[in-house]
């Protein structure tokens, strides 16, 4: 008789299964995710439970400064756990007041307080906004349209974005969104009730578009003439990701200017993948929230902050910010390239340093992704997964580029072929 033998059993699709059994029956399902397990990172590397290499151009979403699995970062953790892991914020260690002044150094005499996020951070800065005018019954503050700040509510109120405000009404009060880059409707726009004026200098979520520079200029002449606080975001452009460590200092490099904002929130690549945020005050204003007006318990712990601090070290010692710079300046001009020999798929490209997005066609212009359900940003990065690359959606028609800061230029050369040959195949 025939003896028939059985397949050998699908391991690794087992493993994709029963993962993703496990959050479809315990985790609360708020993000759409995309049909990827990974099981371990080196770099500017991911694999799958199917031992499928990717090259990681979406970081975390600006988070992994460093890559994945940074053996410093590794060896920070392990050595300050053995020390101090968490003790509370009504006493004093070290690690949190070098980090501080870390970031001081980086900025102007001011000072910093630490919490677990971009959107704690944010949330943060509208807490100083209110205290500062609170005397006055000043509260509101004016954000751009397109931006993106969060999701707690008052993060969602914040964002000048309709869909993250959808089924979460009414919206906490204080909030009004005006153009972004348009200076004279942010003048138009100011109430008696006004406080501060709360901007990205560069709009991650909405699209990769940088602040101009008379934009900056004039938002902090007119905050300083109607006596607003000038709030920034840096959560997603900042920590060294377009060249310099925040976006303001790199679009207004090559202008005599004494510009500076009154308050920045951070988070992302602050830790390198440890969560992590802050913000930052400057000094006329950094005692406006004395003790018993916010606080966390997790924000600034001993472990946070070495990791923070050991990133900042990796960072300036290896000159990462030069290398956003010219890696990301190589990576947008050979994007640009792909881009004029598309012009049926792609629209445009633009960034500064390793902070990019690619613009795709309107989705019924691409014959591929017509008919499809999902929108041309979901089937590109879709498309370009099967390729072997990760990248990041923004909107219906965007994709985002945030590597490592460490991302090397034969990396930056791989991605580009990747996903050239995507395009090349939708074109």
């Amino acid at each position: 008789m025939k003896e028939i033998l059985p397949p050998p059993p699908p391991i690794h699709r087992n493993e994709f299964e029963t993962v993703r059994g496990l959050f479809n029956r315990f985790v609360v399902p708020t993000y759409g995710r995309f049909e990827l397990v990974f099981s371990h990172g080196a770099g500017s590397y991911v694999w799958d439970v199917t031992g499928k290499r990717y090259l990681d151009l979406g970081g975390g979403i600006a988070v992994c400064a460093l890559g994945h699995a940074n053996p410093e970062i590794t060896e920070t953790l392990i050595q300050q756990s053995q020390k101090l892991v968490h003790v509370s914020n009504l006493y004093y260690h070290e690690p949190q007041g070098r980090m501080a002044e870390q970031l001081v150094k980086h900025l102007a005499p001011g000072k910093v307080f630490f919490c677990n996020s971009g959107a704690e951070a944010n949330e943060g800065l509208y807490k100083l906004a209110r205290k500062f005018g609170h005397d006055e019954g000043r509260y509101e503050i004016l954000t751009a349209e397109n931006s993106f700040h969060g999701r707690t509510l008052a993060g969602i109120a914040a964002t000048g974005q309709d869909k993250v405000k959808q089924g979460f009404e009414p919206m906490v009060q204080g909030f009004r969104h005006v153009p972004f880059n348009d200076l004279e409707a942010v003048r138009a726009a100011i109430s008696p009730a006004t406080v501060a004026v709360l901007i990205e200098g560069v709009q991650g979520e909405g699209g990769i578009t940088p602040a101009a520079p008379d934009y900056l200029l004039g938002l902090r002449r007119l905050c300083d003439e109607k006596k607003l606080l000038l709030l920034m975001d840096g959560v997603q452009c900042g920590h060294f990701r377009t060249g310099r460590f925040q976006s303001f200092q790199r679009i207004l490099e090559s202008l005599p200017h004494s510009f500076l904002p009154d308050g920045i929130s951070m988070a992302k690549s602050l830790g390198g993948g440890f969560p992590m945020g802050a913000f930052w005050v400057q000094s006329r204003h950094a005692d406006l929230l004395g003790p018993g007006t916010h606080g966390t318990t997790f924000g600034g712990t001993p472990l946070g902050c070495a990791v923070a601090s050991k990133v900042m070290e990796v960072i300036e010692r290896d000159n990462l910010a030069q290398n956003a710079r010219q890696v990301g300046e190589a990576l947008l001009n050979e994007m640009q390239r792909v881009v004029n020999a598309n012009p049926g798929v792609l629209k445009g490209v633009r960034g500064l340093g390793l902070m990019l997005g690619i613009e795709l066609k309107e989705k019924e212009s691409i014959p591929a992704f017509a008919s499809g359900d999902k929108s041309a940003a979901i089937q590109f990065v879709n498309r370009l997964h099967d390729a072997g690359v990760m990248t990041i959606p923004s909107g219906s028609q965007k994709v985002r580029l945030l590597p490592p800061l460490n991302l090397t230029a034969e990396q930056a050369a791989e991605g580009v072929a990747l996903i050239e040959k995507v395009v090349q195949s939708l074109a």
